[in-house]
């Protein structure tokens, strides 16, 4: 991603040094709508590794196709530039067993969130990092998950 003025994550939830960002399909939604500048914030943390969960991969797929005409093609190509150049986690066994965790937790507490929000989160707990979205009040009831808000 090119590189940009410098701006820094707001931490929800503060912990440590350096870890992966799990980026939310919100975060690449408004970099696609022009509404947040996913690059300059990107090259503004060098240190950080930045990552996608495969269900952020089927909600930006899901996007492209329902999309008609020229947009579907411009959406095609953005999303192949944007996971190009972040690392995909899978849904494996071991995120089944941490969703199980999450979903359970908010459930019985009353703070449940959408579906694949759980999915997201269990991914970034697996691997230990944090998840940036502008989604901060669902995420925010994940007991351990930090949650950058972009700047």
């Amino acid at each position: 991603m090119a590189e940009g003025p410098a701006a820094g994550p707001q931490d929800v939830e503060t912990s440590g040094g350096p870890v992966a960002i799990v980026l939310d399909t919100d975060v690449i939604i408004r970099d696609e709508r022009k509404a947040f500048d996913l690059r300059r914030w990107v090259a503004s943390q060098p240190d950080e590794q930045f990552e996608v969960a495969a269900i952020t991969v089927a909600e930006l797929w899901h996007g492209a196709e329902r999309a008609t005409g020229a947009f579907k093609a411009e959406r095609d190509g953005y999303i192949r530039r944007i996971l190009s150049s972040v690392r995909v986690l899978p849904y494996t066994e071991a995120t089944a067993i941490e969703h199980a965790r999450v979903w359970a937790r908010l459930e019985s507490s009353g703070k449940m969130i959408g579906y694949y929000d759980l999915i997201v989160a269990a991914t970034a707990l697996e691997h230990g990092s944090a998840v940036a979205t502008f989604n901060q009040r669902h995420f925010a009831n994940v007991t351990g998950l930090r949650v950058i808000v972009p700047a």
